[in-house]
């Protein structure tokens, strides 16, 4: 991936004071899909700050919006260079091992993304969903637990996690999610119905065990 050279960069650097200006205003291109100014912003604050990885995440971006998907991974990765814990490195390398259906490398990234910053909700839709491919649920279930340590009130995460424990006969906890799932949304009918499912269960098991 080719940077601006210095002289290039002297063109454009009026009204631009820091390495910060440059990389909050490649963020805010990138986010209204002005793709080729958020690129030029990355790329010169990259010559200004080399050793950030900042902007190569930005370029990671911006490369898999627009459908080059090589460019994408090739920035991830120097961004990882950069900083071995650059979490965003990792969620970006993810979401391109996923959409190109390696699911176990997925996997792995979003694991790491999750070690670095446990409150990424976007890593954590992705661990769960490359979880459901490869039909292991353990590991997503301790960052599901994680993350409703410190947000508690977020129900949709918490029905997940009560639908995994579900799939992995953790029937009492599973329960007990449901219930406070819906005790904040009766209505929830995909609640209601697992919820009746799993005192299904618990009647036969205690059937069972009386017999």
């Amino acid at each position: 991936m080719r940077l601006i050279r210095q002289e290039e960069l002297d063109e454009y650097r009026q009204g631009w004071r820091s390495y910060e200006e440059l990389k909050e205003m490649g963020d805010c291109h990138a986010s209204v899909e002005n793709y080729p100014q958020a690129e030029l912003c990355y790329r010169q604050a990259a010559v200004l700050a080399p050793n950030e990885p900042g902007p190569f995440v930005g370029l990671g971006v911006v490369a898999m919006q627009q459908g080059q998907v090589g460019l994408a991974m090739r920035a991830f990765q120097t961004a990882k260079t950069i900083d071995a814990d650059c979490s965003q490195a990792y969620g970006g390398m993810a979401m391109i091992h996923q959409e190109q259906g390696r699911f176990p490398q997925a996997f792995e990234m979003y694991l790491r993304c999750l070690e670095l910053d446990a409150n990424n909700m976007l890593a954590l839709l992705g661990l769960f969903q490359a979880s459901s491919q490869m039909g292991t649920f353990s590991k997503i279930i301790h960052y599901l637990e994680l993350y409703l340590d410190g947000h508690p009130s977020d129900h949709s995460v918490l029905f997940c996690l009560a639908s995994l424990y579900a799939r992995e006969g953790e029937l009492i906890q599973a329960k007990q999610a449901l219930l406070t799932v819906l005790a904040s949304d009766p209505d929830k009918t995909e609640a209601r119905d697992l919820l009746e499912d799993i005192d299904h269960q618990l009647e036969r098991t205690r059937m069972q065990e009386v017999a």
